[in-house]
């Protein structure tokens, strides 16, 4: 700690020091010229084998400390496995909702295809999204590491990728944290064509006591567009195809909310730097009111209890956004406004 105090003397003054649950940061201001403070900071920092962020909050200059990080070997092995494993429980998955039973027939296996591979894909060009992106800016980042679970409903809790050293910029961080929706959004939507063409009205007799998805704005404007016309007392029962849509544009919705380590909460900061707590605050608050339309939104409204509101700075927190990177910010949001759905599931 002394020898770091020694290091900014000459071109920072120290107001306060902070511990927080992210490390410590010091606080205060540049007493020389910015560019050469930040140089000269980064270059005796280095002989330490730490790295400084910068980021601004109430007018305050607060740097952080982080562990030099050396490259790693990626490891493909245990991603490649969870892969694989999560095409066979989205495959049973797929098939129990086609009306078969795997457990008796594997054969019935071949009928889930049309869901696993519809999920798989759009859930894959999301994480690639978010790992291609990382390894473009030279951020390291794991794999996607996807999630089997063995559920007829859905086979998967979807998958993530790990970042494993800094981001250097509030561009980067804006870029890597949208990239995974926006992609998963483009692929869904020829998905959800194809699904919603395919799908079939049924009576509401039928489908009583079913389990009813809400819906998007983007999945009833594609309704509109390209399902069946359903006459008086009909359903829309969604193909494989549809449904695996449905899935993925809720996950791109979920990944997008504002908070803490996720997509949203990635790209808000990027935005609004320290402010991004008041959203996060705001957030958790709509979270919990919307818990009474459905129970699920209170487990997201205490996700900051793991997580946290705070959201680590990026290495250069100070350089502003490009009017580029503020255009893709805002289609990201325009894609949450789209994909959101209040309600998710009821019962008919």
């Amino acid at each position: 700690m002394e020898s770091l105090i020694e290091i900014l003397k000459p071109v920072f003054e120290i107001e306060e020091i902070k511990k927080t649950r992210r490390g410590i940061f010091f606080v205060g201001n540049f007493i020389v010229e910015k560019n050469y403070a930040i140089e000269y900071i980064k270059e005796n920092f280095e002989i330490l084998g730490v790295i400084p962020s910068f980021s601004k909050d109430n007018g305050k200059i607060e740097i952080g400390i982080l562990p030099k990080v050396r490259e790693e070997k990626i490891n493909y092995g245990t991603p490649i496995l969870l892969f694989l494993l999560t095409i066979l429980t989205t495959l049973f998955a797929g098939s129990i909702q086609a009306g078969a039973n795997p457990f008796k027939n594997p054969y019935d296996l071949l009928k889930g295809i049309p869901f696993s591979f519809s999920l798989m894909t759009i859930l894959l060009s999301h994480e690639m999204g978010h790992f291609l992106t990382s390894r473009h800016f030279k951020v390291q980042a794991s794999p996607p590491y996807f999630l089997p679970v063995p559920h007829p409903l859905v086979g998967t809790f979807g998958a993530f990728i790990k970042m494993k050293s800094p981001v250097p910029s509030r561009k980067v961080l804006i870029f890597i944290g949208g990239a995974g929706p926006l992609v998963g959004f483009i692929v869904a939507l020829p998905i959800i064509i194809v699904g919603l063409k395919l799908s079939k009205p049924v009576s509401l007799e039928e489908v009583k006591g079913a389990l009813t998805l809400g819906d998007s704005l983007i999945f009833k404007i594609l309704a509109s567009l390209f399902a069946p016309k359903l006459g008086e007392g009909k359903d829309l029962l969604l193909h494989p195809m549809a449904f695996a849509g449905w899935i993925g544009m809720w996950v791109t919705a979920l990944n997008l909310i504002p908070l803490s380590q996720l997509d949203g909460g990635h790209i808000i900061y990027a935005l609004i730097g320290k402010k991004v707590k008041y959203v996060a605050i705001l957030t958790v608050s709509i979270m919990f009111a919307l818990g009474f339309l459905w129970p699920g939104w209170f487990l997201w409204a205490i996700i900051p209890l793991f997580l946290g509101i705070e959201h680590p700075p990026p290495l250069d927190g100070l350089k502003p956004l490009e009017k580029k990177e503020k255009i893709f910010a805002f289609i990201c949001i325009l894609i949450f406004i789209l994909t959101f759905i209040p309600v998710p599931f009821s019962v008919k």
